[in-house]
């Protein structure tokens, strides 16, 4: 007489599902985080750019290039030819670049700028050339040293 008086005993099955709830809320929450630190990380990062050397560009042999400088001090210069300028200022050498290319729609316009001039400030001369009319600008380099080889 082992059942009588006894409550008949159920056996449970064991469960074999996983509870993924709280796997789903920490989920949520790191997506949280992540969301308001991506945007953080990439603000303010400090870049070496790497040097890096190219092939010169032919220039065209009947058109002469404008060539545009700007030195140290953050002084612009135009260059036509052989035939060079003294210091003007960003409104100066906009008008004088929008009369060289009325004249030869044609010209190339090349930036020159010190390494040392802050980047604003070549920004600044290359929006000044676009408003003068300048459809294609380059920039002029040197290259790298090869003190590795």
């Amino acid at each position: 007489m082992k059942g009588m008086g006894m409550m008949p005993q159920h056996r449970r099955k064991p469960m074999s599902e996983i509870n993924v709830v709280p796997y789903i809320d920490v989920m949520l929450v790191l997506l949280v985080i992540f969301m308001v630190t991506a945007p953080m990380m990439t603000q303010g990062v400090k870049v070496d750019l790497p040097e890096t050397s190219s092939d010169p560009i032919q220039p065209d042999k009947n058109v002469e290039s404008i060539i545009v400088s700007v030195d140290a001090n953050g002084a612009y210069y135009v260059e036509v030819g052989d035939k060079g300028s003294d210091p003007l200022s960003l409104g100066e050498l906009r008008e004088q670049v929008s009369k060289i290319l009325s004249q030869r729609a044609s010209s190339d316009i090349l930036v020159r700028g010190d390494e040392h001039v802050e980047y604003g400030t070549v920004v600044r001369l290359m929006a000044e050339l676009q408003g003068a009319g300048a459809s294609s600008i380059g920039l002029i380099t040197d290259a790298p040293a090869m003190d590795d080889k």
